[in-house]
């Protein structure tokens, strides 16, 4: 790695190729804040192709491998002497982990749990500032709290515990595991719980991209149950910069919600999303609102999702800078501005499981 900004941290991300760690990976780079190992398995959701533009920067390595690798952790460890491990390394989508939960117990708290054992070993070999300085960040969501009413007050840092998906009670865990390793070894550790993420880059199996493709392509867009389930929508740059904030001024042990301060049903994203591609890229004779598919719904669909944010707020001085409506425009142009990047992810593997998800639908 190039050494001509010796203050400049070496972060070890993990899960860098999503969705969001790709994001953070490429805000980090483009502000030179850090030099960047990213580990990531590259599975489905993991994209080299949103790397791209760092093929060139010597300050960017991507490995692939997994968290729950030791070997490869404690070898990447040893050589690069990283000051934070940033882990965004996780299975992620409901959907997924119904069908399959075991692989989401394999990777969101075995590997966590490989990763954390691994880097305490580095850690306490460390010392002097360098020991000082080290940090884990563990990111996490909110659907590890559970489901709200239309009246409940939003999710804070202290909102008991209540997943209710696989995924969720996976990403529970691994938030304990890393609790646990502050208040039993002392590790360094920082949580973050965020709500939905939508932007640039996200796989189209989760709600925004896949509306806004299949509107392009005038398929059916379908919408779980009546459309009426509430979610917190956070612009995922402005999740980078919680993120950023949290690694270098966090309290150490504590979780920090991040939120966009945008509760929308998902029947009101899909038609806004309409609403912005009939503007964007009008199709004659097609008011897409007219595609909208219902469907039956998830299993254990969780009503609504809220974050109260002013923890990190108060603490930190953050907040999101993105409005609903302006992020949700960008999104919708970055995915007509970037066609061949959809084309690369939208392989066989992408439609076979869209096939099995919604054919029965």
């Amino acid at each position: 790695m190039n050494e001509t900004h010796p203050s400049i941290p070496v972060y070890l991300v993990t899960g860098g190729a999503g969705f969001i760690g790709a994001n953070f990976v490429l805000r980090m780079r483009q502000s030179n804040q850090a030099k960047i190992i990213n580990l990531d398995k590259l599975t489905y959701a993991g994209n080299p192709q949103t790397l791209a533009s760092l093929g060139d920067d010597p300050d960017h390595q991507l490995v692939r491998g997994d968290i729950g690798n030791s070997e490869l952790v404690a070898h990447l460890l040893d050589k690069y002497q990283p000051d934070a491990i940033v882990n965004f390394a996780a299975e992620s989508h409901v959907d997924r982990s119904i069908l399959n939960p075991g692989e989401f117990i394999q990777t969101n708290v075995v590997g966590t749990l490989n990763l954390l054992q691994t880097t305490r070993a580095y850690w306490e070999r460390l010392t002097g500032d360098k020991k000082e300085r080290f940090r884990f960040l563990h990111v996490s969501t909110d659907e590890v709290y559970g489901s709200l009413s239309p009246t409940d007050p939003a999710f804070r840092e202290d909102t008991p515990y209540a997943p209710n998906s696989p995924y969720a009670a996976s990403k529970a865990s691994s938030d304990h595991l890393v609790r646990a390793y502050f208040h039993t070894y002392g590790m360094p550790v920082l949580t973050t719980n965020c709500s939905n993420n939508y932007g640039p880059y996200q796989f189209p199996e989760k709600l925004i991209p896949l509306i806004i493709l299949n509107a392009l392509q005038g398929k059916p867009l379908p919408v779980y149950g009546d459309g009426q389930n509430v979610r917190d929508w956070l612009y995922v740059t402005d999740h980078c910069d919680a993120i950023a904030l949290v690694l270098n001024k966090g309290k150490l042990g504590e979780t920090y919600n991040i939120g966009g301060i945008n509760e929308k049903t998902n029947i009101t994203v899909v038609q806004t999303i309409c609403e912005i591609l009939d503007k964007l890229s009008p199709k004659e004779g097609l008011d897409r609102k007219s595609l909208i598919t219902y469907v039956t719904d998830r299993l254990g669909h969780d009503r609504r999702y809220a974050i109260d944010c002013n923890k990190i707020d108060r603490e930190l001085g953050w907040k999101p800078k993105e409005s609903f409506e302006t992020g949700l425009e960008q999104t919708v142009k970055w995915y007509l501005a970037n066609p061949e990047w959809v084309e690369a992810v939208q392989s066989g593997a992408y439609q076979t499981w869209i096939n099995q998800n919604y054919g029965d639908r």
